[in-house]
């Protein structure tokens, strides 16, 4: 993570800089106090001391050296105008004095300035009404850390007479405005309240109690001030009483110093339930987990066991999701898919109908769910397939308020929302019951309202909290009531409280953690992370409008009490199912179908038969013998094989039971399989040996293979319909078989029928005597006898080149005897000793016929068989056998 932050800082930094140095993107460095430093979260030494520039949203930290503490704003935050949040207030590092000046037994201290007790604190004490004080009544922390005076003590005075009651201050924080301002009915509430308890005389009769309160405007910055002012001024306060889960958390956190208890009554981050960080605070106004166990139910109820979520990236969503994974974990349900967004979910709503999440919970605040459900209603995740979960305490109209951050009609709103759920905490109890207030709800509600001037509820915020207020006031009232007799044991009393006090407060505690009473916003009774457990409304949104479909009452015991009005109401025939459903249907196929194509089927294996018959019994034929018979056999017997694979196609679960399945699906695929590769596998063998015929043989491989290319993909798409799967996938067999084995063998019928060749075969056969085999025997004799008599020719011509060779060495001798004449080289031929004799000398006179280099002819059947002689070497065989070669010369 620290990684991935140095990132962030680094690539803003240098898209910052790039983009023309902008300085109002950032924050400059700034200085630290004196005797401090400043922590940059997530950078190293060396990125700090190259960084001039600070992002937008960048925090630093402020820390003093050895023990020293940090005075004004601890963390300062890099604002969008260049500069860093309470640059008016200075920090400074400085001396703490020792703390215990801070408090007094019996007594009350103001610090001034409020804060922390360092250098230049002035501290001024008093004591309470019946003690004296000895000492000095004030003290400063010098610069060297320590106090300038001994701390005071306030001891009893025993002629001090008390008069009338004693008071018991609580101090109060109410938002009278800011993101919740619940103050505006919260507040008058608990004055309601506080007048009740003051006028009974069983409940604190010594006491009465008396608020202090301020305006949080649920701010924790707010808050932080208006805390140390109700800490550091007079009187003491035995109880704080905030509102706002961000003011309750910075309240309950400080409060366990000064042994405080915190009752908070509008206050729903689960994250206050822990009681190791929180370990003195209650609340009266339950936990947004609460609403957890009432979905859990009714996913038990409505038999989902698969759910997907959706949050806003907040604090309180965040621990109010964890919180509900643990719970459905336990039930056996798994969250699927978890989506978050921070302000756009058009991403985290694409994901969920990507992921096919059907049941959903939402958490967001109101303006974030209008722009769930615009996204919702594009991203069509709405209808009888989906069911919504969201909180309930939107507005009842909140779908209904133009919103400028959505581009969705007010109709298309509806229509999205349409049937979802919602899960409210009871605020007001349901039931006519008069509680420890004697009010009925409905009795409380009037006299509210009254005390608001008859203003409109829906314009006051936190109406719908006030029951908690004023159930908080009784509560503590009571749990008070409750601690005067054991205090009184212990020798406490209740106006002896101090921040020093632990045995008071301890009493309050368990006071308070025991506490059960009715009140008007229902039964009061907190679990033991002093969270208060109440009831739930489930509501369901029928026809535009919020319809009460039942209740859940988890304050009896873990598993609650569902009260069900059955009531609810669905697009479709009922709650819709958590995920796609799959059903495992047995389909038979037609055995009308089944039985017609076996028909066929089997009518091609006889025609196959037929055609293997006729080819064997045919084979003597040299027509059929031309053709190649052992490879048509074959293609025969593969059709065949391909037929016999159509009977296991349309063998289903009517027919082998399931366990014969696979047996079934390898015997079809094997004889397919085989069926094929005989057939076609000798037929593109023979058209590759007769490549003469190519074309006419490759239009009909192309029309196979784009059968084939048909075949699988359309079998594959009918895969779900068992009888047009079957029809396509066995027709498309028997037509390819009908069709090869016609081609293939019909037109040799048709010629030896028409022409009566086989009969023409038959005789010549008869007339030789021989077979088939006999014609090759006679084929290799006559071979035999041809390369005899080639052997004998070719010796005649070496006899005839040795004869001829010593004529001419003959005639040349003869020649060179006779004297030379003129005459006779003038008109004869030239001598045959000279050296550069005419070739043309040598040929005979006119009329004598010119020799050849052989006289020899081959064999017609060596001449046909072999391209060993060209054709201007062949030799006249007749010549060779009748006439003998002319001399050259007379």
């Amino acid at each position: 993570m620290a990684l991935l932050c140095v990132l962030w800082i680094l690539f803003m930094f240098h898209s910052r800089t790039e983009a023309g140095h902008n300085t109002t993107a950032g924050c400059a460095i700034i200085r630290p106090p004196r005797d401090g430093g400043i922590r940059y979260r997530g950078l190293t030494q060396e990125q700090i001391r190259s960084v001039q520039v600070l992002p937008v949203d960048y925090e630093i930290e402020y820390i003093c050296r050895g023990n020293r503490v940090i005075v004004g704003p601890k963390v300062r935050k890099c604002l969008p105008n260049g500069t860093w949040t309470d640059l008016s207030q200075r920090s400074k590092c400085l001396l703490p004095c020792a703390k215990v000046w801070t408090s007094l037994e019996n007594g009350h201290v103001v610090v001034l300035p409020p804060g922390p007790a360092v250098e230049g604190t002035m501290l001024h004490y008093s004591c309470q009404t019946g003690f004296i004080m000895e000492g000095r009544n004030s003290t400063h922390c010098t610069k060297l850390g320590k106090w300038d005076s001994p701390k005071p003590i306030c001891r009893y005075d025993r002629h001090h007479t008390a008069l009338g009651k004693k008071k018991l201050y609580i101090g109060a924080l109410f938002p009278m405005s800011g993101g919740w301002p619940g103050g505006q009915a919260c507040l008058p509430s608990a004055q309601m309240a506080l007048d009740l308890v003051n006028k009974r005389t069983d409940i604190l009769p010594d006491y009465e109690l008396e608020l202090i309160y301020y305006d949080s405007k649920c701010d924790p910055g707010v808050a932080t001030k208006l805390l140390y002012d109700l800490l550091y001024t007079e009187p003491i306060k035995i109880v704080l009483m905030p509102g706002c889960s961000s003011v309750s958390t910075l309240v309950a956190e400080a409060a366990r110093m000064w042994n405080l208890i915190v009752l908070s009554y509008g206050s729903s981050s689960p994250a206050l339930s822990n009681r190791q960080r929180f370990p003195t605070f209650f609340r009266t106004h339950p936990s947004a987990t609460l609403h957890n166990p009432t979905r859990v139910q009714l996913f038990l109820k409505w038999n989902w066991t698969k759910i997907a979520t959706i949050q806003q990236t907040t604090e309180v969503f965040t621990s109010t999701l964890d919180d509900l994974e643990q719970r459905v974990k336990e039930a056996g349900i798994e969250i699927s898919v978890r989506q978050s967004f921070l302000t756009d979910p058009a991403v985290a709503v694409k994901n969920l109908k990507r992921q096919d999440a059907r049941i959903i919970v939402g958490l967001f605040y109101e303006t974030e769910a209008r722009k769930v459900f615009c996204e919702v209603f594009k991203e069509k995740l709405y209808g009888k397939k989906y069911v919504w979960f969201l909180i309930g305490w939107y507005a009842d109209n909140w779908f209904k308020i133009k919103d400028p951050a959505i581009n969705c009609t007010v109709e298309q709103m509806t229509e999205a929302v349409e049937g979802h759920v919602t899960t409210e905490i009871v605020m007001l109890n349901p039931e006519i019951v008069r509680g420890a207030s004697n009010l009925t709800s409905e009795e409380f509600l009037a006299h509210l309202t009254s005390k608001l001037g008859g203003k409109n509820p829906e314009e006051i915020g936190g109406f719908q909290e006030a029951p908690l207020a004023y159930d908080a006031v009784w509560a503590l009232a009571l749990a008070l009531n409750k601690t005067v007799g054991p205090l009184r044991a212990k020798g406490h009393r209740l106006e002896d409280f101090n921040y020093n006090n632990k045995d008071i407060t301890s009493e309050i505690y368990h006071a308070l953690n025991t506490s059960s009473f009715e009140g008007v916003s229902g039964h009061v009774v907190f679990d033991a992370q002093g969270s208060r457990m109440a009831w739930t409304l489930i509501e369901q949104l029928q026809g535009g409008s919020y319809k009460k479909i039942g209740y859940y009452d988890m304050t009896k015991g873990n598993k609650g009490n569902l009260s069900w009005f059955g009531n609810d109401s669905w697009i479709g025939s009922g709650p819709p199912a958590d995920q796609t459903v799959v059903i495992e249907e047995f389909r038979f196929l037609s055995q009308k179908l089944f039985i017609s194509v076996s028909v066929f089927a089997g009518l091609g294996i006889l025609l196959g038969i037929v055609c293997l018959t006729f080819n064997i019994y045919n084979s003597n034929v040299r027509y059929i013998q031309n053709s190649q018979p052992y490879l048509n056999n074959m293609t025969a017997v593969g059709c065949m094989m391909a037929l016999a694979a159509v009977f296991p196609l349309g063998i289903d679960g009517l027919h082998v039971p399931r366990s014969r399945f696979p047996v079934v699906c390898q015997f079809r695929l094997w004889l397919l399989g085989l069926g094929f590769s005989l057939a076609y596998g000798s037929m593109f063998t023979k058209i590759w040996w007769v490549h003469t015929v190519f074309t006419k043989k490759d239009e009909k491989k192309d029309k196979r293979k784009v059968l084939c290319m048909i075949t699988a993909p359309v079998t594959m798409i009918l895969s779900s319909k068992q009888d047009a799967s079957f029809a396509f996938a066995s027709l498309a067999i028997v037509f390819s078989v009908y069709i090869t084995l016609v081609v293939l063998f019909v037109p040799k019928m048709r010629r030896l029928i028409t022409r009566g060749e086989w009969q023409s075969d038959q005789q010549e056969t008869m007339k030789t005597g021989s077979s088939t085999n006999n014609n090759d025997e006679e084929k290799s004799r006559q071979l035999e006898r041809e390369n005899k008599e080639l052997q004998k020719i070719i010796q005649e011509k070496e006899e005839r080149v040795s004869e001829l060779r010593s004529q001419l060495s003959e005639r040349q001798a003869l020649r060179s005897r006779r004297p030379p004449s003129s005459t006779t080289l003038n008109h004869s031929s030239p001598p045959l000793s000279t050296p550069h004799t005419d070739p043309k000398s040598l040929l005979p006179p006119p009329g004598y016929p010119l020799p050849t280099s052989d006289s020899h002819s081959l064999p017609p059947s060596f001449s046909n068989s072999s391209n060993l002689y060209q054709p201007d070497s062949k030799i006249n065989r007749s010549n060779c056998h009748t006439r003998r070669l002319q001399l050259l010369y007379k």
